[in-house]
């Protein structure tokens, strides 16, 4: 899937994206730890969104109960931070020439995916604020592709594009199904894949994130199976200041799947879970990932 500018990406309803696109190739032209500033003012800016300001609240009151009313604020706003600078990073990573972004991206375990070629493979990726660059910077190993939802704004479904395809990536949309990915997984490319999102309760299982029982997709167990695939997780990490990324890639889940969708779930959630603890804020807890409850119960989101 490509996403290309048509005549009506300039209808004047789209010129303040225009202008946003602009500031962004601005800043590519500065320091990283100079534009990583922009980055954090654009984060305190996005606060002022009640709506996505309330959902990280009532996630991190959910999964972070033991912590004080003062630690879980500080989070939230150490999240909207780096949230921020990950959106003016987009710029870096669409326009910034590949050895500057070499330069400041820094992947571990990549020993582990060196030993699977020849193996099918699918990336277990959550939604953490540089998952754009992790995706990038493997697909330079090795060609991958990944599934998205496109947004309304076509001018920042083309940033978006332009980021997630800039190296040897592939996207599918969301509306293809999973037929694509199974052929995809059998010709040998790896499959860049974020399950961690509430579908509703059709094909999911409440299993624990957190603690919190969570309406969880089965789907990976069902890949790995049909496909006899591997599952590595894959986090990567907005490093501070200037620091750039940090992508980790994680030995493949052993005994996965084991044909059990309840437990081969909550063994993804426990993997997620793992990987997210040393860098809570850098999750995207703006997603209304509980407003399913079991037994129908109603979102704590209103």
């Amino acid at each position: 899937m490509t996403v290309k500018l048509t005549k009506h990406s300039f209808a004047p309803r789209y010129w303040l994206s225009w202008l946003w696109l602009f500031f962004l190739r601005f800043t590519t032209i500065l320091p990283l730890a100079w534009s990583r500033v922009l980055g954090a003012g654009l984060g305190l800016l996005m606060m002022a969104n009640r709506k996505r300001r309330r959902i990280a609240r009532i996630n991190l009151e959910l999964c972070f109960p033991r912590l004080s009313l003062r630690e879980r604020e500080h989070l939230r706003r150490r999240h909207f931070i780096v949230s921020g600078q990950s959106y003016v990073d987009l710029a870096y990573l669409v326009w910034a020439s590949e050895r500057r972004i070499l330069r400041k991206t820094h992947i571990r375990g990549l020993e582990h995916y060196h030993d699977l070629r020849g193996r099918n493979v699918i990336l277990l990726a959550p939604h953490c604020v540089g998952i754009n660059f992790g995706g990038s910077m493997i697909a330079r190993e090795r060609a991958i592709f990944t599934m998205v939802k496109l947004q309304g704004n076509p001018v920042v479904n083309w940033l978006l594009n332009r980021a997630q395809t800039r190296f040897n990536s592939f996207l599918l949309s969301r509306t293809q199904g999973l037929r694509p990915v199974i052929r995809g997984l059998k010709q040998g490319l790896v499959f860049h894949y974020s399950p961690d999102e509430d579908f509703g309760d059709r094909q999911s299982v409440f299993v624990p994130f957190f603690g919190v029982p969570t309406a969880t997709l089965t789907t990976l167990g069902r890949l790995a199976h049909l496909t006899n695939a591997l599952v590595v997780p894959c986090f990567t990490r907005l490093l501070p200041d200037g620091g750039g990324y940090e992508v980790n890639l994680k030995p493949p889940l052993e005994d996965f799947p084991t044909g059990d969708r309840t437990r081969d779930a909550a063994r993804m959630n426990a993997v997620i879970e793992e990987g997210l603890r040393p860098m809570p804020e850098q999750y995207l807890w703006t997603f209304k990932l509980f407003k399913t409850r079991p037994g129908q119960a109603p979102s704590p989101y209103g």
